[in-house]
């Protein structure tokens, strides 16, 4: 790889650690936050909302928005509004002020997430897109252990906040910075092609699609429910996992947090892991490899066996998810092409926070008028979905691939 790509790389891992880090901040400041500011218990949940709704808005636009300024001075202005966001914060005197910053940090956080996932995916090969998420991992991890240093005094989560705003804004100069290598990053990369299509099927360029909308592309659909039951079982499991430990395996609740934590292990672990494997396999088969593994570690859950077996069947989960997520954005252009790629880029991603958003509360209201106890049969269900309309998109590629040659990966409705 070029030196400057590979440099310039560096800059874009570093970007997703910081978008990470605000990640996984509010639940473990909120209950020191909540006693400070006086708000009720559930304002988490609506605040972790409104972030989530800004994030959708941002990723469903973000195709328009990055065509029309570039990728690289979307992201430097969503990292400002991300920065400011955090500092506010920080300094929020009370909690209506907290629903305000938090507007701009799901918009910044979602053009972000769009517009690098694209960038790599267009960019990059395959193992670069799991270690991009890899970092992720790294930066959700570290948020709350940065919250940790400072939350045990006066005025601690505050502190916890501003210190990750100033990693934000020490991002914004380094990007400021290379804003002109964005550009000439991209002129070199379209010399040699992207990923050489593994499965069978190439990136391709139709210029009969030229005024098609990207979801009328067919297959993206297809693409865009899978991803939407993907993040809704990751989601479910990280949010309630322990509440069906405690309450149907009675474990301590300090245990069952330590189990779940290496469930986000599983997963941090399974994408760094998944980037070397990339060089023998081809994504799709690392995406239904991995689905039916954590398709398994559901399963695995349903069965009457002692409490080790369900932290086995966590971190199989957790190891099952790890590559499904950046290898199916990675192929996005392979399958439906480079010039919608950034439009169905952002529409993954709002179907996907879509998915986080709505899932886990669906089955928090279903367990609240049955038992915690269905935990596993609705994970089983959300994985088997996302399982079945994957394999329904892979028939689809295939055939075309057959009837069309392997220059064609998408077609008109």
């Amino acid at each position: 790889m070029n030196i400057m790509a590979t440099f310039f790389l560096i800059i874009i891992y570093l970007a997703f650690i910081s978008l990470g880090l605000p990640d996984s901040m509010l639940g473990s400041a909120w209950p020191v936050m909540q006693s400070e500011l006086g708000a009720p218990l559930e304002m988490a949940g609506w605040l972790f909302m409104v972030i989530a709704a800004g994030t959708i808005v941002s990723s469903l636009t973000s195709g328009a928005i990055l065509k029309r300024f570039g990728t690289g001075k979307v992201t430097l202005v969503s990292c400002i509004m991300t920065a400011v966001a955090l500092l506010g914060f920080a300094f929020a005197p009370s909690f209506v002020w907290l629903f305000l910053c938090a507007i701009p940090l799901g918009l910044g956080a979602g053009s972000v997430d769009a517009g690098l996932n694209n960038y790599v995916a267009a960019n990059y090969k395959a193992h670069h897109m799991n270690w991009l998420h890899c970092f992720w991992g790294v930066g959700a991890t570290l948020g709350p252990v940065i919250m940790a240093q400072f939350i045990s005094g006066q005025n601690g989560w505050r502190h916890g906040y501003s210190t990750v705003s100033m990693i934000q804004f020490g991002l914004v100069i380094i990007l400021a910075l290379t804003l002109p290598l964005w550009k000439r990053v991209e002129r070199i990369s379209n010399v040699t092609s992207i990923e050489d299509g593994k499965d069978g099927i190439d990136a391709f360029e139709d210029s009969s699609i030229e005024s098609v909308k990207p979801l009328q592309i067919k297959g993206v659909k297809l693409a865009l429910v899978s991803l939407f039951f993907f993040s809704g079982v990751e989601a479910t499991v990280g949010l309630w996992g322990s509440s069906f430990l405690v309450n149907v395996k009675d474990l301590p609740a300090s245990v069952a947090a330590q189990w779940v934590s290496l469930y986000y292990g599983g997963i941090t672990a399974g994408r760094f892991i998944a980037g070397f494997i990339t060089f023998k396999i081809s994504n799709r088969m690392l995406i239904r490899g991995g689905q039916i593994i954590a398709l398994s570690g559901a399963l695995l859950l349903l069965l009457p066996l002692p409490s080790i077996f369900s932290l086995v069947g966590f971190m199989i989960i957790g190891l099952g998810l790890a590559p499904i997520y950046p290898c199916m954005l990675h192929e996005t252009p392979v399958r439906f092409g480079r010039k919608h790629s950034q439009s169905i880029m952002g529409y993954q991603m709002a179907l996907a926070y879509t998915g986080t958003t709505l899932i886990p509360p669906l089955f928090g209201l279903i367990a609240t008028n049955s038992t915690v106890g269905i935990f596993p049969i609705y994970v089983v269900g959300c994985a088997a979905a996302m399982f079945l309309f994957s394999e329904q998109l892979n028939v689809f590629l295939r055939k075309k691939s057959t009837s069309e040659g392997k220059s064609t990966g998408a077609i008109e409705l």
